[in-house]
């Protein structure tokens, strides 16, 4: 088990970096935003890449930031039903998810690895006045769903321990 508590500190450290990010592309976002409404309305010079860099900003914060909340116990759940349960029963409602949770992720990261290899191939850019390369982003998705799998895998151990009595959730 010390080994576990190691690698759970692991997945931590790395949804905690992934949210430290997501915090940087927030405020890029933001700075960039206000600065492209200055530049457009009061001195009438738009820019031709501001719009696109917080857009692509905006898909990696996607990317990094799911893992983060997943950790953090920020997604939204439907607690109708769930919240009277027992912790077990919770914990055996969780493993039974688990199992969509793993073919989604499985599926998003084997067709985010192709997409990104032909996006890498044909050398993708944005079909903007200032061409951004979009394969970097590409590469990223199934990156982000890595690391939300991690993040699963950690709590359905968590819930197995749970379900078998071993601990408390």
């Amino acid at each position: 088990m010390k080994v576990w508590n190691k690698v759970e500190l692991g997945i931590d450290f790395v949804s905690e970096c992934l949210g430290r990010i997501g915090w940087v592309l927030i405020l890029f976002a933001l700075v960039f935003g206000l600065s492209d409404v200055i530049l457009r309305y009061i001195f009438g010079q738009p820019s031709l890449w501001i719009s696109v860099t917080i857009q692509y900003s905006m898909v990696l914060l996607a990317c990094v930031s799911g893992a983060y909340s997943l950790n953090k116990g920020s997604f939204v759940k439907l607690d109708v039903f769930y919240e009277r349960f027992s912790p077990r029963i919770q914990a055996i409602c969780d493993i039974i998810t688990f199992v969509f949770a793993f073919m989604y992720l499985y599926v998003l990261i084997t067709r985010g690895i192709e997409a990104a290899e032909l996006s890498f191939i044909q050398q993708e850019t944005t079909p903007t006045a200032v061409p951004i390369p979009l394969y970097h982003l590409k590469a990223i998705i199934p990156f982000g769903a890595f690391c939300v799998l991690l993040v699963v895998i950690k709590h359905f151990v968590q819930d197995i321990r749970t379900a078998l009595g071993y601990e408390n959730r």
